[in-house]
């Protein structure tokens, strides 16, 4: 399995296009990594841009970006509201897949030898790949920023880890480390007044803000050191400034923690925050992207916070998100250009999902053997779960079962996950049948041929086995929507429950054909035989299960 880092430098030009396209066309003239994002600010003075790729890929494509905006950006004439000491000013290498965040900071050194000795641009390294935690944050680091960094450099706590000691004029000086996804985050405020904006960021960031007394002078312990308030959320890290682009303040945040801080909390406070001084937030904005899960939690959220049911379709979630947060105050948002999962899925081919029923419908019955009996199952599974979970919705909203709502959501949620991985063995399943295909295509000339045709043959095989099996398994574990729902669901939905039963059962049969006739074909009849096991004890499962549904719904009606 490939190993993916994610990588998001940040340059110290907003404004001029013509440099940002120079500097994104060196990044992708490295084959092997793909440009995700290119998100300019023009009062920020700054362009965010991400790529991902394997990491020896994306470290070349990183350096090539860097040596092009130390060529074309000059720092002493730089000007703009974010914090900077560079040409590029910070870059983080973000686990992607099947890396680990330690061979991740591994990475990110190698990058950075690479410009401190090829580049003399002075380097430090940052979060997970600095083992000194007291120059490990990028505030502390950049502290001073360009202006400061001349005398700064000089001090022997400051010297760079990688580079020279002397503080590039031109470039600057520049940061490169390794650490979680961080959410660049803005929120809008309908006032000019910075001091208001700090004073919510002050209220909401990890590091809150300085004690002091009556008369604005700080308060010290009894050793002499600054005491601090703490802010409300942890992994949060936030400044306020004023947009001459839009007109209005925002607290500018960034979120390194969003597993346990999440975007929609961080909104939120800063709605308290706001409303306590008087304040109103009207809308927010991302820099760079964001993951799915970020998107689809807060949608929940704020669907549960009406009272409502959160199993709903991602893509409703998606857009209570955008909505509920103002994600679209300053600009459209669209979901195939900001949200990480979809980026990156961005050409991979889902033909069947994505066609109407009639065409759905045409292509398997046309003389093409694909989409056969696997994907067809598959499908049917999604109609079953379907079922369910639209009872479970109709319940949740039910007149006078507003206690239980909360109950039939967290239900309509299971149905949805169901649902969702089902839709994606529709297409997963002929793809597994056109990998056979393909390795009973390659060649068989000579001997190496043959044996290189069979290894192909064999792992497509194995794959067309387990892909029926996990249909199987996944339309069985739905099948608990189904039951729940004829049990204590909206009586007068009882026999869609059951139709959904009906179809979960006829999937788990008809993926089970494909199992069985896709194991007659397969070498290791140690791993035949255990999968075998499997699905018939899945299939008998399931014929159970329907029977008690079916008996229920047909004493109801």
């Amino acid at each position: 399995m490939k190993q993916l880092i994610e990588c998001v430098p940040n340059f110290s030009e907003g404004n001029d296009l013509q440099i940002i396209k120079q500097i994104t066309d060196a990044i992708e003239s490295v084959e092997g990594v793909k440009l995700l994002n290119i998100d300019p600010g023009k009062a920020t003075n700054r362009t965010v841009v991400t790529i991902v790729g394997e990491p020896a890929a994306v470290v070349e494509a990183a350096f090539r970006g860097i040596a092009k905006a130390a060529e074309l950006i000059d720092m002493s004439k730089h000007k703009g509201e974010h914090p900077r000491m560079g040409a590029t000013d910070v870059c983080p290498f973000i686990p992607v897949a099947n890396i680990s965040m330690d061979e991740t900071a591994e990475w990110s050194k190698t990058l950075a030898s690479k410009v401190g000795g090829e580049l003399n641009i002075p380097v430090y390294l940052y979060e997970d790949a600095q083992k000194d935690k007291s120059r490990s944050n990028l505030s502390v680091i950049r502290g001073g920023e360009y202006e400061g960094f001349f005398k700064k450099i000089k001090e022997p706590q400051w010297k760079p880890d990688f580079g020279p000691s002397e503080f590039n004029a031109k470039a600057g000086g520049t940061v490169i480390g390794a650490r979680d996804f961080l959410i660049a985050y803005n929120v809008n405020l309908n006032t000019k007044s910075v001091k208001r904006a700090n004073s919510i960021a002050f209220d909401i960031r990890e590091a809150g803000r300085m004690k002091t007394d009556e008369k604005g002078k700080k308060v010290l312990d009894a050793n002499g050191n600054e005491i601090r308030i703490p802010g409300s959320l942890k992994g949060v890290k936030a400044i306020g400034w004023y947009i001459e682009e839009y007109g209005q303040a925002q607290v500018s945040i960034n979120i390194t923690q969003f597993r346990e801080t999440p975007l929609h909390i961080v909104f939120e406070e800063c709605y308290k925050s706001a409303f306590l001084r008087g304040a109103r937030v009207t809308g927010s904005e991302l820099v760079g992207l964001v993951p799915l899960s970020a998107m689809l939690d807060a949608g929940k959220y704020f669907l549960k916070k009406q009272r409502l049911s959160a199993g709903v379709s991602d893509e409703e979630l998606i857009h209570i998100a955008v909505k509920s947060m103002g994600l679209d105050e300053l600009g459209p948002f669209d979901p195939s250009k900001r949200i990480i999962e979809f980026v990156l899925n961005e050409g991979v081919s889902n033909p069947l999902v994505n066609m109407k029923l009639t065409a759905f419908a045409n292509e398997t019955a046309s003389e093409s053997p694909a989409p056969g009996g696997g994907s067809i199952s598959a499908y049917v599974g999604v109609l079953g779960v379907s079922l369910g979970t639209m009872v479970a919705n109709l319940s949740a909203s039910k007149k006078g079962w507003e206690d239980k709502w909360e109950l039939f959501s967290d239900w309509a949620e299971k149905g949805q996950h169901y649902k969702n991985q089902l839709i994606d063995l529709v297409d997963e399943d002929t793809r597994s049948f056109n990998a056979i295909m393909e390795g009973f295509s390659l060649p068989k000339g000579t001997d190496d041929e043959k044996a290189v045709r069979k290894i192909a043959i064999q792992a497509a095989t194995k794959y067309a086995i387990v892909v029926p099996l996990k249909v199987m398994e996944v339309c069985f574990a739905s099948m608990s929507v189904m039951k729940e729902m004829v049990a204590i669901g909206n009586p007068n939905s009882i026999t869609d429950a059951g139709v959904g039963a009906l179809c979960a059962r006829t999937a788990v049969l008809g993926a089970h054909m494909n199992v069985r006739i896709n194991t007659s074909s397969y070498d290791d009849k140690t791993f035949v035989a255990d999968i075998l096991l499997k699905a018939a004890a899945i299939e008998e499962q399931t014929t159970k299960l329907e029977a008690e549904i079916i008996a229920i719904v047909n004493k109801s009606i």
